[in-house]
């Protein structure tokens, strides 16, 4: 997967998210699975649902964090794979993208 700039993250339907002071749970309500995420993987599942695509994400976070740019972009890849394979996130086409 690439940090595309025509995609961007939204929440599946059967999915709640509660923010408790720095870190925040996510819920499956049809698998009835808890994720738990701290103070960073909070930051970053608030920049990708926040960000207008991707690629935007990406660079919100690069400038945010002290990080390599190929290590963020491998990171920002597993931890949303990790979300997509339990059902809590998905990718979706953004109606303002450029491609």
């Amino acid at each position: 997967m690439t940090l595309s700039d025509s995609q961007k993250v939204v929440l599946t339907e059967s999915t709640l998210m509660q923010q408790l002071e720095y870190d925040s749970v996510l819920l499956n309500l049809e698998t009835e699975q808890f994720f738990g995420l701290d103070e960073v993987g909070t930051r970053m599942i608030q920049v990708m649902l926040e960000a207008q695509n991707l690629r935007t994400a990406y660079d919100l976070l690069l400038a945010e964090y002290e990080v390599a740019p190929a290590r963020l972009e491998a990171d920002m890849e597993r931890f949303l794979g990790e979300l997509q394979e339990n059902k809590l996130v998905k990718v979706v086409p953004d109606s303002h993208g450029t491609g």
